[in-house]
């Protein structure tokens, strides 16, 4: 397939950057890579004519969702949209597989995120090659999946995801829906391009992109949605969710990420649904909390649990502190706990993640401190002496300079009093021997069970999805501070954070997180500047 043959004005010759990907005018033909290497070759057109309306719109067409809609393909450049932005290792992809005649385009979360101005966390490739071709065109190349096979391609340190339209996804041999029927007036591209859209999540994610033609191609009205800050199924929502329970989780993700607001049809779904994710597995579960805890938007994404029923059913322990401190479903006021997380976003963000030991670590800690509520004091030497590696004479003798004003309105923290050294080092190590308890219980499917308990009309739930190895990681955090302080450990000196050990879960850079995000909770910024 040469030439997908919707763009019949002939050929441009213009120079790009090797391997052949064009470049938007403003880019000056430069991309983040070791050498420059121009050339003139020809490709299809960057620039359309102006678009008319049986171009941009095949009016009368149904949508996925059982509506009119118009279908539509937009300029990029009218959506600021640029193809700079598109990383190395994916030019790589898309320029290999285009060099040998196939159609080529992003698709999903990658151009929603390039629409908004963000940096996508990965691109999504398409194409009309067979997953076979794909496999024949790049030597570090993989096949995974049985349900929906992909191709994984190694480029440098990055993996690309390369998808075929000729895919659909299956279940025990068989496809999971009936073939859309094509409508009247469409072309055949389209008519691909729209059947594929309908295998997808939300509006927002069923957006193609050409890079080459510069087109993005709207069939749900996914661009319409993204101007409202509005998450919406591409078909009626409680099929959609029904079809695949882990769509409830990813919007979830999507909407704490991008503060948009689940559709009224959608938000029902979630609410009546909420309880089909417990057939996914446990790692799988592992994995969509760590996309909610580990990439700058957590907190958003505990109120957003909350609010539609999933918290109880994901980390009861925490849903039942909320029911015990009386935090209604659309409160807007913080708590201890969200302050935290809250804390930890400021650090974090979609391509700068923190380890899931870190975030768990935050949940066993507050979870102690909502059980036993401490002075502040002891909170402080203990998040010091996490963060030294257990060296409690030089955490106690920092604490105790502490002048500021602890934060009032946690419970989780008593009115300071005086207390002698020896008084404050048995505080602070039973706050130790508390927290470990805590990451004892979060793993235990008994105790997980009883956390709402008291509340009869709350969803049952044994649901423990934290692995052995990250308990023990997280264990391996604390553990100093009651046995002592490890030799050889050499605590994170300056404010730094090295982003590439935090996301590996270095010990040195999650505990100096850790230690940082509480301090910061306990005593707030802004109380230093009042003060």
């Amino acid at each position: 397939m040469a030439d997908s043959g919707l763009y019949s004005s002939p050929c441009q010759k213009f120079e790009v950057i090797n391997p052949n990907f064009p470049c938007d005018s403003a880019s000056n033909g430069h991309f983040n890579r070791p050498r420059h290497i121009s050339t003139s070759i020809a490709i299809s057109p960057l620039s359309s004519p102006p678009l008319r309306s049986s171009d941009a719109a095949f009016d009368n067409l149904g949508g996925g969702d059982g509506r009119r809609k118009s279908w539509k393909k937009l300029k990029s450049e009218d959506l600021g949209v640029s193809t700079s932005k598109i990383s190395r290792p994916t030019r790589v992809v898309l320029n290999g597989l285009r060099k040998r005649g196939f159609e080529v385009y992003l698709v999903g979360g990658c151009v929603r995120d390039l629409i908004l101005k963000r940096v996508p966390k990965d691109f999504d490739v398409i194409t009309s090659a067979e997953l076979k071709d794909v496999l024949r065109t790049f030597s570090r190349c993989e096949m995974i999946g049985r349900r929906f096979p992909i191709c994984h391609v190694h480029i440098d340190d990055t993996i690309v995801e390369v998808s075929s339209f000729s895919t659909r996804a299956t279940r025990f041999g068989r496809f999971l829906s009936l073939e859309p029927e094509k409508p009247v007036g469409c072309d055949e591209q389209d008519y691909i391009r729209w059947r594929n859209c309908l295998q997808r999540d939300f509006t927002i994610n069923g957006l193609m992109f050409d890079p080459y033609a510069k087109l993005i191609y709207d069939y749900t009205g996914g661009v319409n949605d993204i101007r409202k800050a509005k998450i919406r199924t591409i078909k009626p929502a409680n099929l959609s969710l029904t079809e695949d329970c882990a769509r409830i989780l990813r919007g979830v993700r999507i909407a704490a990420r991008l503060d948009f607001r689940f559709s009224r049809e959608t938000a029902l779904a979630v609410r009546k649904l909420s309880a089909t994710v417990l057939r996914l597995d446990r790692g799988r579960l592992l994995m969509e909390v760590n996309y909610m805890l580990a990439y700058g938007s957590a907190e958003a994404s505990l109120r957003s649990l909350w609010k539609l029923g999933l918290l109880e059913i994901l980390l009861p322990i925490q849903a039942a502190y909320f029911v015990r401190t009386g935090f209604r479903r659309r409160d807007k006021h913080c708590n201890m706990l969200l302050s935290l997380f809250s804390n930890l976003d400021k650090l974090l963000a979609p391509d700068r993640p923190c380890h899931s030991s870190l975030w768990f670590a935050i949940l066993a800690f507050h979870e102690a401190l909502s059980a036993q509520p401490r002075d502040p004091l002891a909170v402080a030497a203990f998040s010091l002496a996490v963060h030294n590696g257990g060296d409690l004479s030089e955490a106690l003798s920092i604490a105790r300079r502490i002048s500021k004003q602890h934060e009032i309105s946690f419970d989780e923290l008593l009115e300071p009093k005086y207390m002698k050294s020896r008084e404050l080092l048995d505080e602070v190590k039973d706050l130790a021997a508390s927290v470990q308890s805590s990451l004892r219980h979060m793993t235990d499917d008994y105790f997980v069970s009883q956390a709402m308990a008291k509340y009869p009309k709350a969803p049952y739930s044994d649901v423990v999805f934290f692995p052995v190895a990250l308990y023990l990681k997280v264990c391996k955090m604390f553990e100093c501070v009651g046995g002592g302080a490890e030799k050889g450990f050499v605590p994170k000196n300056g404010s730094k954070i090295d982003y590439e050990l935090l996301a590996m879960g270095s010990l040195k850079e999650v505990r100096h997180i850790f230690a940082r995000v509480v301090f910061d909770t306990i005593y707030p910024i802004d109380k230093y500047i009042d003060d």
